[in-house]
């Protein structure tokens, strides 16, 4: 069995929802390793929490998330950084543990991986290229430790460049999901609101379609939210709030379908396997994670990027889809123990 310690992204505390798909993943991977008998450290921001999982709060101030920034920022840490106090105290207990995984999406732990002698460093590159700085870092760490980065998809990494890559993908606890057969009359979105994300195509979709609209997510960017509301003050759309997942289940569920609208290239799209699973259809722009995920005309719809008339024209005939086809694919892809049994296999590859 392994001594694990997971470095968490440093962009927002665990369970605030700042940090998106990457806690989600964490917090499935700290499940499924512990399980199996493995010993697993949590370092992350303070005021984090996770269900079940011993964390270390590390104090600092907060990083800037990267798709907030130009391609060409320059690599900065503010005064106090709790990346850097978080990657000082990996560096101090390195001898404890057999692999320390890096869950955040920064220049410093890459940078940093041949400096730990101690214990092996394994990166998961959360998103997709978005910076000139990060792209240099990353491909730079491919060639030098292939075996120590791992991505969720080919179609990320095709965003640096790089081909025959190791890709991880993603998974999800399924007991917790319920299937829903018969559901409600309203389409789900999920996500961070926030401008890359593209909230807006979704509620004009509503808007045309005339089928309501639940919003479901952290408000990250409060400017973006008033001029969606005061853009479409007469689309059928309602904002939920940010929910823990054994009450957005419930919500997802009840959906007629998921819409995904991301303006860039989403790395996978966790919420995509969280839909199928409870049984509904996912529609999503045929750009990033949702390409190898949906399965066009079986489990969802693949559109135009960027096009709201597709998302109607796939929203019109989402009643073609079989919900049980999607809770089957959720079921044979994306269970935790076939992560359990890929990271075990990246493990040994990145230890040997």
């Amino acid at each position: 069995m392994l001594k694990l310690l997971f470095v968490s992204t440093p962009v927002g505390p665990l369970s605030s929802g700042i940090g998106g798909g990457v806690e989600f993943t964490l917090y499935n991977l700290a499940l499924i390793m512990s399980r199996r008998g493995h010993h697993v450290q949590v370092v992350a921001p303070e005021k984090s929490t996770l269900p079940n999982t011993s964390i270390i709060e590390i104090a600092g101030n907060l990083q800037i998330s990267a798709q907030s920034q130009e391609r060409d920022e320059m690599i900065t840490l503010p005064p106090n950084s709790v990346l850097g106090n978080m990657w000082d105290y990996a560096r101090q207990v390195q001898d404890k543990y057999d692999l320390i995984f890096n869950f955040s999406y920064d220049w410093l732990p890459f940078y940093l991986t041949p400096f730990f002698t101690g214990c092996r460093v394994g990166h998961l590159v959360s998103m997709g290229s978005v910076s000139e700085a990060m792209d240099e870092i990353i491909r730079q760490t491919v060639r030098q430790f292939p075996h120590q980065v791992t991505f969720y998809s080919q179609t990320q990494a095709d965003t640096f460049g790089l081909k025959n890559v190791h890709c991880l993908g993603s998974a999800i606890d399924l007991p917790l999901y319920e299937y829903v057969n018969s559901p409600d009359d309203y389409l789900a979105w999920v996500g961070r609101i926030a401008p890359e994300k593209a909230l807006e195509d979704a509620v004009a979709a509503a808007q045309i379609t005339g089928i309501p609209l639940k919003i479901f997510g952290k408000l990250q960017d409060n400017n973006y939210w008033q001029q969606i509301q005061q853009d479409y003050s007469d689309a059928p759309f309602e904002y939920m709030g940010f929910f823990p997942t054994d009450e957005l289940q419930k919500y997802l569920g009840k959906a007629r379908a998921l819409l995904m609208t991301p303006r860039w290239v989403e790395a996978f799209g966790n919420v995509m396997i969280e839909a199928l699973a409870c049984g509904v259809p996912v529609i999503a722009y045929r750009r990033g994670g949702p390409i190898e995920v949906v399965q066009d005309g079986k489990t969802g719809f693949l559109v135009e990027p960027d096009s709201v008339t597709g998302l109607v024209e796939a929203i019109q005939k989402i009643n073609t889809i079989d919900r049980a086809a999607c809770r089957r694919q959720a079921e044979q892809e994306y269970s935790l123990e076939a992560l359990g049994d890929r990271t075990e296999q990246w493990f040994s590859l990145l230890l040997c």
